[in-house]
């Protein structure tokens, strides 16, 4: 069994200084990646109004083989927005560490957990298929994770995303919390790996080692700060590791990969 891709090009790798997408080329780039055969798009953040979801919607419209999901603060408001988009997955990011929750938010965890619950069954209740992302899991404790992903899966989400939001991970602890989390939890689980280190793709594949069955990445790696996981470099990486992909053509995605970067630097702001 392969892992599934969720391509978040349109999301966090237009973080990336100096990339700025309109509706058009978030169109054009979502297209070229159903044709590479992506499972999900992570199209963007329809709380931000506008032109981002306007294009949300319009890729929408596209009627994609790939699943269209949409980025959402741990808050109704956000989550109201992309139910406006009619998007396939209502995607709700947690704070899980306690640099996040106490220095940034001024909470605590009780307050994060009961929010957790708050918002996923609100999204549930509308009909929708439910994704939460574990935010800086990886500077998380480990106990708190736990609590997380099990209330999330309690309250309806489908799967559980374990985010290395500053690019702190290495293979060997990629592996064992992933392994952790399965052996003590029957959930679906899903990795978002940032390239600090240089060790975005080392740490996917560790991951699906481990057990996971979702992998972020983006094309080029493109994304905030270092990048995040490069969607071709972690194909061939798997093809080698882990045997899988092997139906795959890596020519013909590089050939789509380019045309997708040129539409992206045609956007550039100088």
């Amino acid at each position: 069994m392969k892992a599934k891709i969720v391509d978040t090009t349109l999301r966090d790798g237009e973080q990336r200084a100096g990339i700025a997408l309109g509706l058009r080329e978030k169109v054009k780039i979502a297209a070229i990646l159903d044709d590479m055969g992506v499972d999900q798009i992570e199209a963007g953040t329809p709380a931000m109004k506008g032109e981002e979801k306007k294009s949300i919607q319009k890729i929408m419209e596209l009627g994609l083989k790939s699943r269209i999901s949409a980025w959402n603060r741990m808050n109704i408001y956000d989550i109201q927005h992309s139910t406006e988009c009619g998007v396939h997955i209502i995607h709700i990011t947690v704070p899980s560490s306690d640099i996040q929750i106490k220095s940034k938010m001024n909470k605590d965890r009780g307050w994060i957990i009961d929010n957790l619950k708050r918002c996923v069954n609100y999204a549930v209740e509308k009909g929708f298929e439910v994704t939460v992302g574990m935010e800086d899991a990886s500077r998380a404790d480990f106990k708190f994770l736990m609590c997380i992903a099990a209330n999330a899966f309690i309250e309806g989400a489908s799967r559980v995303r374990y985010a290395d939001t500053v690019g702190i991970l290495h293979m060997s602890r990629a592996f064992r919390e992933i392994r952790d989390i399965k052996s003590q939890l029957n959930i679906c689980l899903e990795i978002h790996n940032h390239n600090d280190l240089g060790m975005a793709v080392a740490n996917s594949v560790s991951a699906v080692r481990a057990g996971v069955e979702y992998v972020d990445c983006t094309i080029g790696g493109i994304g905030e700060r270092a990048g995040n996981c490069n969607y071709i470099h972690f194909i061939k990486a798997a093809r080698v590791c882990l045997d899988m992909y092997k139906d795959i053509d890596v020519e013909g995605m590089i050939e789509k990969q380019n045309d997708i970067i040129s539409i992206i630097k045609g956007k550039r702001i100088s």
